[in-house]
């Protein structure tokens, strides 16, 4: 794939690696060395998830400096690591839905923009979007019971450990006593049946459908942008070396790409998370905290939960957890990128006329 330096006439042109369709793929590669390679990143990313989590819950603000301290004088390790054996198992299929759904909608509906007459810049944009949207509906089927009991056993304990303070005391969490994932499972079908597994899936899907389709779009138009600011850099160059008679256009190399794709990521995930991190922690409490009436415990719906957000502190109750979120959204985007992009690129069927 070639991208023109520039709208205009540019004399230089950025000569990128072929785009790799969902057809050009080996299958059976492509979702084992996916499931290697994602639960590295979900391994390397889980105590910023930690982190997250227990600020969305917590009914006053606390610092991730703070919170980190006392998971680590209270806990250890281990405290930012509780859940993930189950998450790890959740992931591999989630994965596999999740890329599944995302390249063959962008290969569809790609095809089909362009066939609309669309712009090759629009057409991306509108298949990025697509996909997106597509690969987290179908990865919520898988990822919604997992995020209900890894996010319970991220919480659990953590009232008579951790948080001393009463006023930091997580509000109403399940009084259900969790000895690992699988136990978790048993004992919420046994108490809320499935219904308890997919506890939150009406908002993870309005949380994190806009926040992929947001993300990729973003994504599409900040990585043409990067390359375009790049290719005029070239384009001069080439100028002021062949006094005005053009070059023959710029390869870059893999750290260049690698970089271009981590900015990009990014900026992606900061527009992704500013959007959707009300909805984020919205879900996050539905998915964990209880309320109480008649002296039975029962789920919280959407309204008590917001009303009980706002009642602890305003608006900006919805954004506890920001940071964190936003860190682990720019470091899972840009290893999730770049592995993704190598990830295809060792799965081809043949790698002969990847570059143009």
């Amino acid at each position: 794939m070639s991208l023109s330096a520039a709208e205009d006439n540019s004399a230089s042109e950025i000569h990128l690696p072929a785009d790799i369709d969902w057809h050009m793929l080996d299958k059976s590669k492509f979702f084992f060395l996916g499931a290697a390679l994602f639960s590295g990143v979900s391994a390397a990313l889980y105590p910023v998830v930690v982190l997250k989590t227990r600020q969305q819950v917590l009914p006053t603000q606390i610092s991730s400096l703070k919170l980190s301290l006392s998971i680590m004088n209270h806990e250890g390790v281990r405290g930012f690591y509780r859940g993930f054996g189950t998450s790890l198992m959740g992931t591999i299929p989630a994965r596999a839905l999740y890329m599944t759904a995302l390249e063959v909608t962008k290969s569809n509906v790609g095809t089909a923009t362009v066939r609309l007459g669309f712009s090759d810049t629009t057409a991306t944009a509108i298949a990025n979007a697509a996909a997106g949207l597509s690969s987290a509906m179908a990865a919520q089927v898988v990822w919604t019971p997992i995020d209900v009991v890894s996010q319970r056993l991220m919480v659990q304990d953590c009232n008579g450990s951790s948080i001393k303070s009463s006023k930091n005391r997580i509000p109403s969490s399940s009084s259900c006593r969790y000895m690992n994932g699988i136990d978790a499972f048993r004992k919420i079908l046994n108490v809320d049946g499935p219904r308890g597994l997919y506890r939150g899936f009406g908002i993870s899907i309005l949380t994190y459908a806009p926040s992929n389709a947001v993300w990729w779009a973003s994504y599409s138009v900040a990585h043409r942008l990067v390359w375009g600011g790049i290719g005029c850099y070239a384009s001069k160059k080439d100028e002021n070396a062949v006094n005005g008679g053009g070059g023959c256009g710029y390869r870059p190399g893999s750290k260049e790409m690698v970089a271009v794709q981590g900015v990009c990521a990014a900026m992606a995930s900061g527009v992704s998370a500013m959007i959707t991190m009300p909805l984020d922690t919205i879900k996050t409490r539905l998915q964990v905290l209880d309320g109480e009436e008649n002296g039975r415990t029962r789920p919280l719906t959407v309204m008590q939960t917001v009303r009980n957000l706002v009642k602890e502190g305003g608006f900006a109750a919805c954004y506890r957890g920001l940071g964190p979120r936003w860190v682990s959204m720019s470091m899972s985007a840009t290893t999730m990128i770049t592995t993704y992009e190598f990830l295809k690129r060792l799965s081809t069927k043949n790698r002969d006329g990847l570059t143009s």
